[in-house]
């Protein structure tokens, strides 16, 4: 996929450079080099500046703090440069007199595509490590290996390896000739429609996922399933595995009570802004306008 194709947060613009997780003298070299740059991530949030903005990635100079670097989590070389992030525990926004911090919902729509990238990496593990300061198999304490991107009970007798965990959930455009089929929940601004979406099952393919979910929401029921594109979706740690499908059935029940409302548009519908649409940063809406774009072409 070209990159200018590439969903908000995707893209290989980070060289993981996995072999360098377990290379301790590499990176006690890194940790010290000017060379290097850190992401910090406070609150859920990254750090940026200017206009229009850019992320602010950090020297070693530029740390002015006290950081453990078992600490530190190596996301891979950026633009050239080793790349660490760390999370702040501060009660106040540090680092204000380079820039000030923001969600990713907001930073997915103002930066670039790579730095987008690096952003929800960071914020990612970040996270991953704040929710697994135990293990999950004898509660025992768990400390960060492999450069941060493993964590590893401290209990001789256990001894887990804990890696980062990603849940995969599927989203999916239905479609019956010249019509689309949006749901909305009941906690969503009013108005707004989106694809039907939700996670895969244990022992499921994703053609069964998509099945089901649309389905169970919905009541409708989905013959070809085809594969669009992936999104991973930090919030805190999904990765959306984009579908378009093939409706068999039109009548809409709302089966589990995941959604509000179900109806089927026409794009003029879509395009009239009567409904509002996911927001742009989302592989929703991009699912939304690739079949719009279909149309349009036919």
């Amino acid at each position: 996929m070209a990159a200018e194709n590439q969903n908000v947060f995707a893209g290989a613009f980070v060289d993981r450079s996995g072999e360098r997780r377990k290379d301790d003298d590499w990176l006690a070299e890194a940790l010290q080099s000017d060379d290097s740059r850190f992401v910090p991530v406070w609150r859920k949030q990254c750090l940026v500046a200017g206009d229009p903005p850019a992320a602010v990635l950090l020297t070693r100079q530029q740390l002015d703090r006290s950081v453990d670097e078992h600490e530190l989590i190596f996301l891979g070389i950026f633009k050239e440069h080793p790349a660490f992030a760390f999370g702040v525990d501060d009660d106040s926004p540090p680092y204000e007199d380079l820039g000030d911090f923001h969600r990713l919902r907001y930073l997915g729509t103002v930066l670039p595509p790579d730095e987008a990238n690096l952003a929800a990496h960071a914020r990612a593990l970040v996270g991953w490590h704040a929710s697994q300061v135990y293990c999950n198999r004898c509660g025992s304490e768990a400390k960060p290996a492999a450069a941060g991107n493993v964590r590893i009970c401290m209990n001789a007798d256990c001894g887990r390896q804990i890696f980062p965990r990603v849940d995969p959930a599927i989203i999916v455009l239905v479609h019956k000739e010249d019509r689309c089929l949006l749901g909305r929940q009941a906690s969503w601004p009013e108005g707004r429609f989106s694809t039907i979406a939700g996670f895969v099952e244990p022992g499921e393919s994703l053609e069964d996922a998509v099945r089901r979910e649309v389905y169970e929401e919905t009541n409708v029921r989905v013959g070809n399933v085809v594969y669009h594109s992936s999104q991973p979706w930090p919030f805190p740690a999904s990765l959306m595995l984009g579908f378009v499908a093939e409706a068999t059935t039109t009548d809409i029940e709302l089966n589990d009570g995941e959604l509000e409302e179900a109806h089927w548009f026409t794009r003029d519908e879509l395009l009239s802004g009567s409904r509002k649409l996911p927001f742009h940063i989302s592989i929703a809406r991009r699912l939304v306008d690739h079949w719009i774009n279909l149309g349009e072409s036919a």
